[in-house]
Order: structure tokens, then sequence, then C-alpha cells
């Protein structure tokens, strides 16, 4: 990478980066293997960056292989890790393609049902900004630790600072099953109900899928699934074609929807939607607008509020 533009303390990101990678690796030959230097400039750089500071920051024998941080290293290195990493891979894609652009991270049924609404408004105000989505619902907080996503609206909360969420907020399961099987039952009897009934859900490892099992599994075994697919769109395609009844949110459920019939869920607990981006971006104004949108578009129309407050 090349070097940036030194501020007014002559720091610049080739020493920062440089500093960073020795911290890393846990010597001078490792951080230049890294970053395609040789191992005297990789120690010249931290040489120079502890000029700057006036402060030691690595300890090195005379012919040791291994490096130790000193307590100012250690501080600087854990002030960097690993948000350093996030931002020199957002960095490197901003590079690659000069057009702005924001990634978004969120599950296939919340793209699919939610997110367009959201989209048109946020395209109208930024109709140069390209919005690129990856359909996940599992590996969204690694993808933005990693550099790969901006923004992720997920059902899970992640509990990680480099990936700081806002509750959005709420909506409530509904049972759905081919309108041909009858009257549908109270929700306190949906687990009884549900004995030897064929049941379509989600993938292993997906939140709902999770929630709705334990649901059923209250009055004795849990329903085997019987159908496991990526989505709620997919999902209840299935109960549509009469493969078998699902769980799945409130919100994909409509009124043209003549084939099955549901039955919301109040018994069960409300499922929260978190917006979610990369820590060094919190306060970039496309960030910040997109949130604002996600709550003007979905609060109060397909998600109950929480109260959640803002940026």
């Amino acid at each position: 990478m090349s070097k940036a533009g030194k501020g007014r303390s002559g720091v610049n990101l080739t020493l920062i980066q440089t500093f960073y990678e020795v911290g890393s690796h846990g010597s001078f030959s490792g951080a230049a293997r890294e970053l395609n230097i040789s191992y005297q400039s990789a120690a010249n750089h931290v040489r120079r960056l502890e000029q700057i500071l006036k402060a030691k920051l690595i300890e090195s024998e005379q012919g040791a292989k291994r490096i130790s941080l000193t307590p100012r290293g250690r501080a600087l290195f854990n002030l960097l890790h690993p948000e350093f990493d996030i931002m020199l891979a957002r960095l490197s894609k901003l590079l690659e393609n000069q057009r702005s652009a924001l990634r978004v991270g969120m599950p296939q049924a919340i793209f699919f049902y939610l997110f367009p609404e959201v989209l048109k408004t946020f395209r109208e105000r930024h109709p140069d900004m390209e919005i690129a989505v990856a359909e996940r619902d599992t590996v969204l907080a690694e993808m933005v630790k990693n550099g790969s996503l901006d923004i992720c609206l997920s059902e899970r909360h992640f509990g990680d600072p480099v990936v700081p969420q806002k509750l959005l907020g709420s909506y409530r399961l509904s049972l759905v099953f081919p309108s041909a099987w009858g009257a549908p039952p109270a929700p306190e009897d949906v687990p009884g109900w549900s004995i030897g009934r064929p049941f379509v859900t989600y993938e292993p490892g997906q939140t709902l899928r999770n929630l709705a099992l334990d649901f059923l599994g209250r009055d004795g075994p849990a329903a085997q699934p019987a159908i496991s697919t990526s989505g709620s769109s997919s999902v209840k395609r299935c109960v549509e074609a009469g493969l078998g009844f699902a769980i799945i949110p409130s919100w994909c459920i409509r009124d043209e929807d003549q084939s099955i019939s549901s039955v919301k869920l109040t018994n069960l607990p409300a499922v929260g939607v978190y917006f979610g981006n990369a820590e060094f971006l919190q306060n970039h104004p496309a960030v910040r607008e997109l949130f604002d949108i996600c709550r003007q578009e979905l609060v109060g129309r397909e998600l109950d509020d929480v109260g959640t407050d803002g940026f």
C-alpha cells in the first residue's frame, strides 16, 4: 500500500501499518514478508514511529527472531486491533472501484419483503451510489469484520464492539399452513397441533429455526423438519405447495395469500431486527442516513417500535 499523506505530527499510514504488522506477527521479518518490504525497512518504519511518538514501542534483543511490545506499544496495538484490519480492507475495496458504494448484508426474507422500500428512498437521495446486497444469515458479523460488508441487518445481537448494533424494531412470528388443512389452532395449542404434521423450516443454525423448534417442543418431542431451506420466501413457497406447515415472520404474509392460513403467535417472544455497521463507519453520513430510512420505512409498518435511540 502506498504512503498516505503526512499529518501535522508526521505520522502516516505506512508507519502505522508496519507497526501493526510487526505486532501481529511478533517479528520484523514476518511484517516484512506481509508488506513485501525489506527487514531493514520494517525496522526503520517502527523506529521512525517511535521517534514521532517519543516513546519506545518494541523491545528487540540483538539477534533475536522475536520481538515484544512495550506497555506503550501494547496499548497502541490494542487501540488499532481489530478495527485496523477492517479499515485496510475497506480502503482496498474502495480503491478497486472508484464508484461510491455501500455493501449491505441481511437475511433473504428481510431483503425480499422489507428492504425494497428502504432502497427506493435511499436511491432517490443517492442515485449515483451503488448498493451491493449480500443475502446471508449466519456470517454477517464476520463479513463486517473482514471488510466484505459495511452494514448488516440481522435478527441476531452479536455483542461485538467491532460491529455496533442498534435495535430497529421487532416483529411477531406466525404459524402458516395450507388452507386445505382446515380451521387454525389457537396459538397456545400449536405445539400439540403440530405433532405428526410435516414441518418446513430453515437450515440448521438459523435464528428462526431454533426459535420454532424450542416452541414446538414445549409439550414433548419437537416436530422433526421435513424440509429445510435457506429463507422465509422459500419456506413460504413450500407451504403454498401443500408440503407442510412453517413458522415465519408475520410480515411475510400478505392479503393476497389465498392458499395458506396463518395464526400470529403472540405467545412467542418478539424477534428484534438490528442495524449493525463497522465501528469506524459509525459516523459516516450515508450509514446514518440508511439507518434513519430503515426506521422511517419499516417501524410502524412492518416492525413494532421498541423506542430505540438513533445514532
